[in-house]
């Protein structure tokens, strides 16, 4: 096993409960070795920005926390609970890279977010008073109030990514996983997520965002965390983006790209 170097970003107090704790995680496809010992863990009300190659453990990283995929070692804590649990309450909110959505399909913005409330419907699955609520308190957050009655398939990339960013915060999650968020998007889309992802852990969310984008890393993130296949270094944005770091993780100077 690989042996990880870390520099703490934030100090917990020993009484505090991490939102994501991952200790000692190794997972296996097949032969193929796609976590290897990896451990960290997130206090609530940061932003921690996840950073690494293709093929480095990050979708695996995502789906173990999920609990989609069950580690042959080590163990996975969200919220202090195991992550099946988190996912039940709606606490752990995921927004993957690619949403499995037919475009073409005749839904709605508005009922895109709403889908975030099904959790907390009744068997009618008809919506009261607070879903309503929630579902308009969170298309404002990501500023597309003014789409909601428009097909999903009729928004722009970027546009479609801040839906189902809503339809966590609709959600009511408290932990949000984010793969590539900013991939594909419109600069406007890009500004709006990095304000929200701020403001959400001002109010106490933890947001983990797996990112290539390296430049604007520091701007987003409190914290940051290189991987491949176990985490190589865990600090500030500045300390882990490190040139000699990078060509660690990736073999060239990604920063000059």
């Amino acid at each position: 096993m690989q042996q990880e170097t870390s520099i703490p970003a934030v100090a917990v107090p020993s009484n505090a409960t991490p939102a994501i704790s991952v200790r000692d995680v190794t997972v296996h496809y097949g032969s193929v070795l796609a976590l290897d010992g990896a451990s960290l863990e997130i206090a609530p009300g940061r932003v921690c920005g996840l950073v690494g190659m293709n093929g480095s453990g990050k979708s695996t990283l995502f789906k173990t926390i999920m609990g989609q995929t069950r580690p042959d070692s080590g163990t996975v804590a969200v919220n202090g609970d195991d992550p099946a649990v988190a996912r039940r309450t709606g606490v752990l909110g995921y927004v993957p890279q690619r949403e499995a959505v037919d475009w073409d399909f005749p839904v709605s913005v508005r009922e895109v977010v709403m889908m975030g409330r099904y959790g907390q419907l009744g068997f009618t699955r008809r919506p009261r008073r607070a879903d309503i609520e929630a579902v308009d308190h969170a298309l404002e957050r990501v500023e597309l109030t003014d789409f909601a009655s428009r097909q999903i398939g009729q928004l722009s990339g970027g546009q479609r990514k801040r839906a189902f960013v809503a339809r966590c915060i609709a959600q009511g999650a408290r932990i949000m996983l984010l793969d590539e968020p900013f991939a594909g998007v419109d600069k406007r889309s890009e500004a709006t997520m990095t304000r929200l992802f701020r403001e959400l852990a001002d109010g106490g969310a933890t947001v983990f965002v797996s990112t290539h984008d390296l430049p604007t890393l520091p701007d987003l993130a409190d914290e940051a965390i290189l991987l491949n296949r176990h985490v190589l270094m865990h600090g500030s944005p500045k300390d882990v983006l490190q040139p000699d770091n990078l060509a660690a993780a990736f073999g060239l100077d990604v920063m000059k790209r």
